[in-house]
């Protein structure tokens, strides 16, 4: 069975141009295999975000950016337990959880939201994000589709990446991928500032996104002006 949904899935990412898909296309055929209204595909490292590769459109883009912004959601929580993430009903769980992310999520009309792990012989390099647009679970079908997609993700990732050098992002990954780059740097900064780690810099500058209600790659960019510090000096 399992044989046939790959290949099945396989079928839809070569169109037999010869061309070699990019990670928006990859993350559209998530979305269609699965029938859910959006996909996105975050990279991670550690227990750090480092962006997002690719999604299916500007609601799946929010998604990935919220998760990215306050550390929490499906993807987050995915990659780090290892297995799937299911919320069939964002307005209505079963067990609250995330209070940062759920209210913005509505407000952009996403209802259920879905993480699956991108996992390769136990290294994990990411997750999988599905949405969709009114509340419900998953069918036995669409759970099963959405394991082997995310399968196939993670070795379409290693394949794209395989022939760049340590330290170059391949083409097929960069087209269409956000990974923050400002918010890295600024937080290199903050851990100057700071005399932190990188993931307690991460923290800070998150906390201070919340607070003020603001995206963190704007609070990142104000920090790598030099408008904004951590330390008690004035910028």
């Amino acid at each position: 069975m399992t044989g046939g949904r790959r290949r099945r899935i396989l079928a839809e990412i070569d169109d037999g141009s010869g061309t070699e898909v990019t990670a928006v296309e990859l993350c559209g055929v998530c979305r269609r295999v699965t029938g859910m209204s959006g996909a996105g595909i975050m990279l991670m490292s550690g227990d750090l975000p480092l962006g997002s590769l690719g999604t299916t459109g500007a609601v799946s883009a929010l998604i990935e950016d919220l998760q990215y912004t306050l550390g929490e959601g499906p993807c987050v929580d995915a990659y780090q337990l290892g297995r799937p993430v299911l919320e069939p009903d964002l307005a209505d769980p079963a067990v609250p959880r995330w209070m940062a992310f759920t209210g913005p999520a509505l407000d952009a009309g996403v209802r259920a939201v879905f993480g699956f792990p991108l996992e390769i012989g136990g290294v994990r390099l990411g997750a999988l994000d599905l949405f969709a647009d009114r509340p419900g679970r998953l069918s036995d079908d669409q759970h099963a589709d959405a394991l082997v997609a995310a399968d196939i993700s993670a070795e379409a990732v290693l394949v794209m990446q395989a022939k760049e050098s340590v330290g170059v992002l391949a083409p097929e990954l960069e087209r269409g991928s956000n990974f923050q780059y400002v918010v890295h740097q600024a937080a290199g900064m903050v851990c100057s500032q700071l005399d932190v780690g990188i993931a307690q810099a991460l923290v800070r500058l998150r906390a201070y996104a919340f607070a003020h209600q603001r995206l963190l790659a704007e609070v990142a960019a104000d920090v790598v002006a030099r408008r904004l510090r951590f330390d008690d000096r004035d910028p």
